[in-house]
């Protein structure tokens, strides 16, 4: 009997139509991994030219779960059709192909055809996904052969491929983005599939495609060298690049998924380029005496230009920092010229559980510079969190959020709004009717609104402060953020990533 022959009598052979438990176990486990692999990798491959907002993370979703339903239903009626021994080869060397050309297809047409971007993506996810999807159905036609067992083998099979499932996210999530670049990953889960489709196809002696899906995967490998969008670094949550300034020997600045994140002088940390840091820095330096040392606390680092320039023009500061991303931690030691020394403590954690860990009344100034893409991480930005960040400050001190905002400004109206629940005294600052970069200020003391205006003016802004009747005009029927409704994908505006921030 060769391997993949049928068992003549029903249960006297541990091979039922040629499949044994073990094999087949294994072919459900994996491809099902696979598929989330292919998921949660596409996320990151989209996060430069998509954002990594709610609603990109909900249609990859969507596209994934489409595909495994397609496949599991097709799959299913074709393998009542035909012989399932003929389409699992099939099935699972051609999503390999896919996956393998995925990272060169995606970045190429993000350069050079954005409107088909959206298309390209969900192919690449439904494609393999459904392909993969149909590897169950298919198996569990071939563990078959009595009604009587019919419950257990099918249970079986989907428990496997559940398990599969939780071992893909769990070794991409954890592991595989953490070590290595996602076109590798795809390349290497490209490979492993065609490889495994040779041995599938080699037992059932039926199929010779795989040299040509061989050739594919190579031309894949090679295109992705070439493609363009790669990263200099990829990190837990980024794309990360660091561009050299041409005017400036010491300027850099750090992209983070296409985005303009921060810019830094290593060698003069006072040279504030962005305009939203200048008037940062206006307000802080008209909110506290000159050259005073702060007790300071920073929801997100970036390229930490704020700290380093309260290090530099206010001997003895101290800055804390929650950075989520250990990877652009890595980036400011390394090629931002970050220096411990100064009196910045950088902590690789999440902001919100950061605030936790600080003492009451322990920080003179709270800076909210955090970003997902454009938005702020919604957790971040709910009265929960601001009341903690309230319960940090000293009596007289200052929180101030850097947000981005387009059009109708809504979640700028509901952060403002928010702020008022929690502080006694809140204020805008920037030119609300174009959108882009404002700062919300917040404190349970007045702000010296003269003051602030000359400072802004003298740092060569055109940014205006708001606050009082007309902040509350402002801000309209707009309602406040809590951890039980914090909409913010929804009330962002659309937004050019070509633009920075």
């Amino acid at each position: 009997m060769t391997p993949w022959s049928s068992s003549p009598v029903a249960g006297t052979s541990p091979r039922i139509n040629g499949l044994g438990p073990r094999a087949a176990a294994v072919l459900v486990f994996t491809s099902s991994a696979a598929v989330l692999v292919v998921e949660i990798v596409a996320l990151r491959l989209l996060a430069p030219y998509l954002g990594l907002t709610l609603e990109t993370s909900t249609m990859v979703i969507g596209v994934a779960l489409t595909a495994i339903a397609l496949g599991s239903w097709f799959g299913g009626r074709l393998a009542d059709q035909v012989d399932p021994r003929r389409l699992l080869g099939p099935s699972i060397g051609v999503s390999g192909a896919v996956v393998a050309l995925t990272p060169a297809v995606l970045r190429s047409t993000a350069e050079w055809a954005p409107p088909l971007l959206m298309l390209i993506a969900s192919l690449t996810i439904l494609v393999p996904g459904a392909l993969l999807s149909a590897v169950t159905p298919m198996v569990t036609k071939l563990r078959l052969t009595s009604l009587a067992e019919t419950g257990t083998v099918v249970g079986r099979l989907s428990g496997v491929g559940t398990a599969g499932a939780i071992a893909g996210t769990v070794l991409t999530g954890f592991v595989l983005v953490s070590r290595l670049p996602v076109s590798g990953i795809l390349l290497g889960l490209g490979v492993l599939l065609v490889v495994g489709s040779a041995l599938v196809q080699w037992r059932a002696r039926g199929w010779s495609g795989t040299p040509a899906l061989t050739l594919v995967v190579v031309a894949g490998g090679l295109a992705t060298t070439v493609a363009p969008g790669a990263c200099d670094t990829e990190t837990r949550y980024h794309c990360a690049q660091v561009v050299t300034d041409p005017d400036r020997s010491g300027g850099r600045t750090l992209v983070l998924d296409g985005l303009r994140h921060s810019y830094v002088d290593i060698d003069d940390p006072t040279h504030l380029k962005f305009t939203y840091v200048r008037a940062l820095a206006a307000v802080v330096d008209t909110a506290f005496p000159e050259g005073s040392p702060l007790a300071a606390y920073h929801l997100g680092g970036g390229g930490l230009t704020f700290p380093r320039y309260l290090a530099a023009t206010r001997a003895g500061t101290r800055s804390v920092v929650s950075e989520i991303d250990s990877g652009v931690v890595r980036i400011n030691r390394d090629q931002l010229g970050l220096r411990q020394a100064a009196g910045i403590d950088v902590r690789t954690e999440d902001g919100r559980l950061g605030l936790r860990r600080l003492d009451t009344g322990s920080r003179d100034l709270v800076v909210g510079d955090a970003f997902g893409g454009v938005s702020v991480p919604w957790h971040l930005t709910t009265v929960e969190a601001m009341t903690d960040v309230r319960r940090v400050l000293d009596e007289d001190g200052l929180y101030v959020a850097n947000l981005i905002d387009h059009g109708e400004l809504a979640f700028a109206r509901a952060e403002a709004a928010t702020l008022a629940e929690v502080f006694e005294h809140v204020a805008l600052v920037g030119a609300p009717t174009e959108g882009g970069n404002l700062l919300l200020l917040a404190s349970d003391r007045p702000f010296g609104l003269r003051a602030t205006q000359e400072a802004l003016d003298a740092r060569g802004t055109d940014w205006r402060i708001i606050t009082g009747d007309a902040l509350t005009s402002w801000i309209g029927d707009a309602q406040p953020l809590t951890d039980d409704h914090a909409p913010v994908d929804q009330l962002l505006e659309p937004y050019s990533p070509q633009s920075g921030h």
